[in-house]
């Protein structure tokens, strides 16, 4: 398919490419020079991967190629083209046997390990940053695998740190048409949003089933949504609402847009709310995470300087402690007119001399102990002799 973008383009005029790839070109990638990122999330048969799939489609057919990421280790067939597939790295069913894991288990444990390389994936991603200007990840179908794993906060938060990043929650617009149900997924959807923090659009699936009116109704006019929940006498109904007038905030500030996955209605307009958010993390997004950078920085140096200075003073000379001063002055003070000196330096030799001449005297004295003891055993040798003799 690439090649085929790049024919066609080959073949139109220069000018006519550059304006239509500037026209392209979202306002953030303009101002920073680098890729929206679009991380796409959903539950389990909310469409998601056939919503990534014809975004994709839609982009290739603009001449603007995005750089496509799946991030889900357990399907089976990924249809659209990819540049990164998380199965390349991490192989799901050998990591389920080899850690003894559940289907779930498995999706977490092959996350995480693909999140330990994750840097190897941004330094793409800066590579052809001049190249694409979106960037769309997949996630895996039980969104809640992602969205509160590590691996996910630390994606995500990878991503937001150098890129525009924007959130995008895939609902199941035939299965919202019941409130409760519709309340749920808004309540889901404001977790995540208060959970990564980033700009956030929610992407009304299926709507050639059914149509996202009602739901636009329902999150603009609290009434209406009240009306709806009157035919509801389920304890969740009286839950939602009572919950329905504390999401009135949340709803002013999101982005939401009806679309088909299958037809491609509603994909220009979705593609509008991207720039927009994308232009929203330039604008306030960015400048928040700077800021908390920065404080890091500044924390991280601080406690380096710290842990240098208390280093420093455990390796330090510290203190001049004059300690033989201390002494000799108290050893002459106590022992004065004793004639008895405590020097330092060249008295060390007079006394070793005065050591060895004590040495010498005491050789002296025990040899002539020894001489006057042999001369007692001698004596005794003949006091025998010379008592026979007198006997005799």
């Amino acid at each position: 398919m690439t090649n085929t973008v790049k024919m066609a383009t080959a073949s139109m005029p220069s000018c006519d490419v550059d304006e239509e790839m500037e026209q392209n070109t979202p306002k953030a990638a303009q101002a920073t020079g680098k890729p929206t990122c679009i991380v796409v999330l959903g539950m389990a048969g909310s469409g998601k991967t056939t919503f990534v799939q014809r975004i994709t489609a839609h982009l290739h057919a603009k001449k603007n190629p995005p750089y496509v990421i799946n991030l889900d280790p357990a399907v089976h067939e990924v249809p659209f083209p990819t540049n990164i597939d998380v199965r390349d790295t991490v192989n799901y069913k050998e990591v389920m046997k080899q850690y003894r894991l559940g289907p779930n288990g498995g999706i977490v444990t092959s996350l995480n390990l693909f999140a330990t390389r994750f840097h190897e994936v941004m330094e793409f991603i800066e590579k052809k940053g001049s190249e694409c200007k979106y960037v769309v990840l997949d996630t895996p179908g039980q969104i809640e695998v992602f969205t509160w794993s590590a691996s996910g906060s630390i994606i995500t938060e990878g991503l937001a740190s150098t890129f525009p990043t924007v959130i995008v929650y895939v609902m199941d617009t035939p299965r919202s048409v019941n409130p409760v149900t519709f309340m749920s997924n808004m309540l889901y959807a404001c977790s995540i949003l208060y959970k990564t923090k980033l700009p956030f659009v929610v992407a009304m699936n299926k709507t050639d089933i059914v149509d996202h009116s009602f739901a636009v109704e329902w999150m603009t006019d609290f009434e209406v949504f009240q009306d709806a929940l009157q035919h509801e006498t389920s304890y969740a109904s009286n839950l939602t609402r009572s919950m329905s007038l504390v999401l009135d905030e949340f709803y002013s500030n999101l982005r939401a847009v009806g679309v088909s996955a299958v037809t491609g209605a509603g994909v220009p307009e979705f593609f509008t709310a991207i720039d927009e958010a994308a232009e929203e993390y330039r604008r306030d997004y960015k400048p928040e995470y700077d800021r908390l950078k920065r404080e890091k920085e500044v924390k991280t140096e601080a406690e380096r300087e710290e842990a240098i200075a208390r280093l420093r003073r455990d390796m330090g000379k510290g203190e001049d402690v004059p300690l033989a001063a201390s002494l000799r002055d108290e050893v002459r003070s106590k022992h004065a007119g004793t004639g008895m000196v405590l020097g330092l330096g060249g008295a060390d030799d007079d006394s070793d001399d005065d050591e060895i001449c004590q040495e010498e005297e005491e050789d002296e004295d025990e040899r002539k102990e020894y001489e006057s003891f042999k001369r007692f055993l001698k004596k005794q040798d003949t006091k025998p002799a010379e008592q026979k003799q007198d006997n005799g």
